[in-house]
């Protein structure tokens, strides 16, 4: 399960701003928010062939958008669901199921995510195999934060074929790790995390290359190009699933909600411009107290003044991966 709020934000202000200087990079922030690693759904009867295109909306609703803007946050309410729809394409909730309230939602599209190796494969099997609109699966959330997934690269290995079996057996694409700056001695680099969890997987596996379809990133800082540069070595498309502005050490930090405003403009620019970033997600929807100014929605069904200012910046005409 994910920790509480409150250890999440001093983990954040743990990672300082030195973290990423012996890399020579800009300074790091660790990826926050957690989410359940299971939820009420309902699956339906499996089918036997592998998820589609996305499936004909209900009666009377629109197609899911075309395009790459999503939302990291556990949507509850059909009235949040109607106020992000005409702009947000796709959604999480850091479970494998969307829960009771969103389980009919056709306008966008939700992504599920095994959080660590704590699933029932044969419970997500049937769900995927109900639901041919999907067509990726999140996993392994923030595996170097000794608070998050916590999974050491050997650990990561290990567990890895079980996620492969699933995409094998449904035909859904596997996206992750998602990786950031952690906590977890002596991985702390998520690239070091990552060449040891490469390394660990080909050891045990005849050299073989684990499965990513994508690669997932967290992000709370300034420099977001540096640092999905700095993982283009691995040669996967990119989804960044947590994104806002966190800054906690040196130089101007986020005190007001026009200084996230102009954060979230620059990330969602940088998002947009790179044809690498297939698609990305906002953190979060609803946090009170909310003092980093990244809230979305406001009352039931409401958006904030952020939320009215991501629905509305511009988007290029690239398809969501």
């Amino acid at each position: 399960m994910p920790p509480p709020v409150r250890p999440r934000r001093a983990t954040l202000a743990a990672l300082g701003a030195g973290a990423l200087s012996a890399a020579s990079a800009v300074a790091p922030r660790a990826g926050v928010a957690a989410g359940p690693s299971a939820a009420s759904g309902a699956p339906a009867a499996p089918r036997g062939a592998p998820p589609t295109p996305d499936a004909a909306p209900a009666p009377g609703a629109r197609p899911p958008p075309r395009e790459r803007r999503g939302l990291a946050y556990a949507i509850a309410s059909r009235r949040d669901a109607d106020a992000l729809s005409s702009g947000v394409a796709w959604w999480y909730n850091w479970s494998p199921f969307p829960g009771e309230a969103m389980a009919d939602e056709r306008r966008m599209a939700f992504v599920p995510m095994l959080w660590n190796g704590e699933f029932d494969a044969s419970r997500v099997e049937t769900f995927l195999r109900a639901t041919p609109s999907i067509r990726h699966v999140l996993v392994l959330n923030e595996p170097n934060l000794v608070d998050q997934a916590n999974h050491p690269p050997s650990r990561a290995a290990a567990i890895w074929p079980r996620y492969e079996a699933i995409a094998a057996r449904t035909g859904v694409a596997i996206v992750g790790p998602a990786i950031t700056w952690g906590t977890l001695p002596g991985w702390e680099d998520p690239v070091a995390w990552m060449d040891a969890f490469i390394g660990a997987y080909r050891a045990a596996n005849g050299g073989r290359a684990p499965r990513i379809d994508a690669l997932a990133f967290h992000w709370y800082d300034y420099g977001l190009d540096a640092q999905l540069d700095r993982l283009a070595k691995y040669r996967k498309p990119f989804w960044v699933t947590e994104m806002a502005n966190w800054h906690a050490g040196d130089g101007p930090r986020i005190l007001s909600p026009d200084a996230q405003r102009a954060q979230m403009t620059d990330m969602v620019a940088t998002c947009e411009r790179r044809a690498d970033v297939h698609r990305y997600a906002w953190f979060t929807g609803r946090w009170s107290p909310d003092p980093h100014h990244t809230s979305v929605l406001a009352g039931d069904g409401e958006l904030t003044a952020l939320g009215r200012h991501y629905l509305a910046l511009p988007r290029t005409a690239r398809r969501a991966g």
